[in-house]
């Protein structure tokens, strides 16, 4: 049910909002993003730390937005400057000191880095449809791995990490990445040669299923089961953007190599 109101909205929007309004909404997405994050890696501390990082994490977007490569990388060894000076005088428990600080800083790649790669591929030649192509190719992939599991999942794909996903359900969610991206090619994405299409399918396919892992792997480290609540029957944001985060810079650096 949540799906079916929300994922109309999303399209029309993507479809329909200025460019500064869809940066709006990808940084408000990202900003809630890293709230989710630091509440799960830093639970119950760091208070104005963790608002300062989601600040930073935020803002550390629109120079790669807007292609202000030189400012991005200054700007990142300021901030990790900034935050080491901050630890080094308000350090808490001596013991987690150094985890709690790389924990801060890998949100900044984690999430900010990969989700401005969303905005700058809606700055792209046919920007709204490459979106639209990495939200099918995803969403049909995690309902084939997921339909797929269930049905005909024996074999457990990674036990440690998500002891329900299975081998099976993981082939069928790459054979539907790939029919996503060929069905795709014969609709709204007709300028992109078949062959390098499906690649792109199966390369998003195999990303897709190793960020939603990743973040598997984080829950379980930090003993929980969903990263919040904002969706009902979905859990948090972050939850939803699992299998996202990565497949966005890896679809703007394959458009930018053969939309031409």
């Amino acid at each position: 049910m949540t799906a079916c109101i929300v994922l109309p909205l999303l399209i029309a929007f993507i479809l329909k909002a200025p460019a500064w309004g869809f940066f709006c909404m990808v940084a408000g997405i990202a900003g809630w993003a890293l709230c989710e994050y630091y509440a799960m890696v830093l639970p119950g501390r760091r208070y104005v730390e963790r608002w300062l990082a989601i600040i930073t994490g935020v803002s550390l977007m629109i120079p790669l937005v807007f292609e202000q490569y030189e400012v991005f990388v200054g700007l990142i060894t300021f901030i990790v400057f900034i935050f080491a000076c901050l630890f080094l005088l308000h350090h808490g428990t001596m013991e987690r000191a150094a985890g709690d600080l790389a924990l801060m800083v890998f949100g900044f790649f984690y999430l900010s880095i990969p989700l401005a790669h969303m905005v700058m591929l809606r700055y792209l030649e046919h920007g709204t449809r490459w979106i639209l192509l990495v939200l099918f190719m995803v969403m049909v992939n995690d309902t084939s791995a997921y339909f797929t599991g269930t049905f005909l999942g024996r074999h457990k794909l990674y036990p440690s990490v998500s002891p329900k996903k299975s081998v099976e359900g993981a082939v069928g969610g790459l054979a539907g990445s790939l029919c996503a991206a060929a069905v795709a090619h014969w609709t709204f994405v007709p300028w992109t040669a078949l062959s390098h299409i499906l690649l792109l399918g199966l390369v998003a396919g195999v990303v897709a299923e190793l960020g939603d892992l990743f973040e598997s792997l984080l829950k379980r480290s930090f003993g929980i089961k969903d990263s919040g609540a904002l969706i009902p029957g979905h859990g948090g944001i972050l939850d939803r953007l699992d299998s996202l985060i990565f497949v966005f810079p890896l679809t703007y650096y394959f458009a930018l190599a053969f939309q031409g």
